[in-house]
């Protein structure tokens, strides 16, 4: 049986990562998949450019962040 893979989060599950900045703070990249589809798009082109990360926090919740940089 093959496991499905998010191009954003890869194996995590989407309901379990949770954005970490910006006006979607909070909310789960399942949920900004489903509703506003046009920044699930912009998360995966960072993604792919190598300026998103996620992360494991105290609380055993995954973050996903976006490096900001000038280059």
């Amino acid at each position: 049986m093959a496991v499905e893979t998010s191009p954003l989060t890869g194996i995590i599950e989407e309901d379990k990562v949770f954005i970490d900045f910006g006006e979607h703070e909070g909310k789960s990249v399942l949920e900004v998949a489903d509703t506003i589809p046009e920044f699930y798009d912009f998360l995966i082109d960072k993604k792919n450019t190598g300026k998103c990360t996620i992360r494991r926090s105290k609380d055993k919740c995954f973050r996903l962040y976006v490096t900001h940089t000038l280059n």
